[in-house]
């Protein structure tokens, strides 16, 4: 779930706005953080399979 259609429970805000500490407190929790292992693991697929691509090419 995205924080955009959050309501704070402390201001009655959307929780987006940032209003009170609250807001922005679950604002930082909810924000992505980085790159996640599903995402990692389809870059190392991909990497592999253009790396056996190459090789197959060089082969022929």
């Amino acid at each position: 779930m995205t924080y955009d259609r959050l309501v704070c429970a402390n201001c009655a805000a959307p929780v987006a706005e940032g209003r009170c500490p609250v807001c922005r407190a679950s604002r930082e929790r909810l924000a992505p953080q980085g790159l996640s292992p599903a995402m990692v693991l389809t870059l190392v697929i991909a990497l592999l399979g253009t790396l056996a691509l190459l090789a197959a090419v060089r082969a022929v």
